[in-house]
């Protein structure tokens, strides 16, 4: 009963269990009429250049499978809290392998970051450049091609009128302006957003075709509002550097994530995940990677570049494993003087 509950399952097999998601509550049903679906490509693969994570390089607990299918179930996004390098990122990484959901999309977010950057993207100079250009039949390349100027962002494109969620990573909210987290309510809450340049132009083409972030099919805007027929899986991570209003908070499944760099297990696991074979030797440089976390702040993949150093220390000339552990074992909380 467990399993068949848990449509993500922290398995390292692609498998169709999305099919399975029952109908969301009423108050979070997006779907009117009989819209189409736009199609996308649900095979993960690495569309942008990014090199993506071994499908099997992201151990989740029983927690945080819990919270993903709260979110899934509910239609509702997941604010995963923590420090730097305990996986928040590479969860959504894991549910859209999982789960096949195609490649994630990424919108990395900093203090000068809008709700628009998110949504979509005008070019309103090659609109002037070519608004008194006309075709040699007479027909304006304005009017009839209102697409060729605008663009979804990772936000905008999650909203798109696919069948199956999208996953979207918003990365670091709590390093956004003040305002950010609360401009998102409305679209989060409506599962809808305009984009006016489209709308004031319906009367002349109803229907217009804009391109989705990381390519793949266009998306058909009608009348200039995009509209989700199924919610996207929405991951927002914070470090905790800032509290949100209760608003914003009572709308997202919250999943805090504890330091593992105290829990010799769980770091054995994570080693074993990424380098397979080698948590039997590790356990000396785990050992010194808690005794340095405990003095200051460590992220996890540091431990895993010590212990892949560690590994090609038999050639000449390589320093030793004291040595290794003062380069790569720096405390990101404290500013390292220069040496002499």
């Amino acid at each position: 009963m467990t399993n068949e509950w848990r449509i993500y399952q922290g398995a390292h097999e692609p498998h169709d269990g999305i099919d399975r998601l029952p109908p969301p509550p009423p108050w979070r049903d997006f779907q009117e009429g009989d819209g189409s679906a736009t199609p996308f490509e649900r095979e993960v693969h690495v569309g942008s250049g990014r090199r993506l994570p071994r499908e099997n390089a992201y151990y989740a607990d029983d927690r945080t499978i819990e919270a993903v299918n709260t979110a899934l179930y509910l239609r509702r996004p997941l604010l995963v809290t923590g420090d730097p390098g305990v996986g928040k990122s590479t969860l959504a990484d894991a549910v859209a392998r999982e789960l096949k959901l195609g490649t994630v999309l990424r919108w990395p977010v900093n203090s000068k970051t809008t709700l628009r950057d998110g949504l979509y993207r005008y070019d309103s100079l090659g609109r002037l450049e070519e608004a008194g250009v006309d075709r040699a039949d007479g027909t304006s390349a304005v009017a009839t091609d209102l697409g060729r100027y605008v663009s979804l962002g990772p936000l905008g494109t999650a909203l798109a009128p696919y069948a199956l969620p999208r996953v979207l990573l918003i990365d670091e909210i709590d390093k956004s302006d003040i305002d950010l987290p609360n401009d998102l309510l409305d679209v989060f809450e409506e599962g809808s957003f305009e984009i006016p340049e489209l709308a004031r132009a319906a009367d002349q083409q109803e229907t217009v075709d804009v391109r989705p972030a990381g390519g793949g099919a266009p998306v058909g805007v009608e009348c200039g509002v995009v509209r989700c027929l199924a919610f996207p899986f929405v991951i927002l991570t914070s470090n905790g550097e800032r509290e949100f209003a209760p608003a914003f908070l009572r709308r997202c499944v919250r999943l805090p994530l504890p330091s593992v760099t105290t829990d010799h297990t769980r770091l054995r696991a994570i080693v074993r995940a990424h380098l397979p074979g080698a948590e039997e030797q590790a356990d000396e440089i785990i050992a010194r990677f808690k005794q340095h976390a405990a003095t200051g702040e460590l992220a996890t993949d540091q431990l895993l570049n010590a212990i892949y150093l560690v590994s090609r220390t038999s050639q000449d000339g390589a320093p030793d494993l004291d040595r290794l552990v003062q380069l790569v074992f720096q405390h990101l909380n404290v500013t390292v003087p220069a040496e002499s």
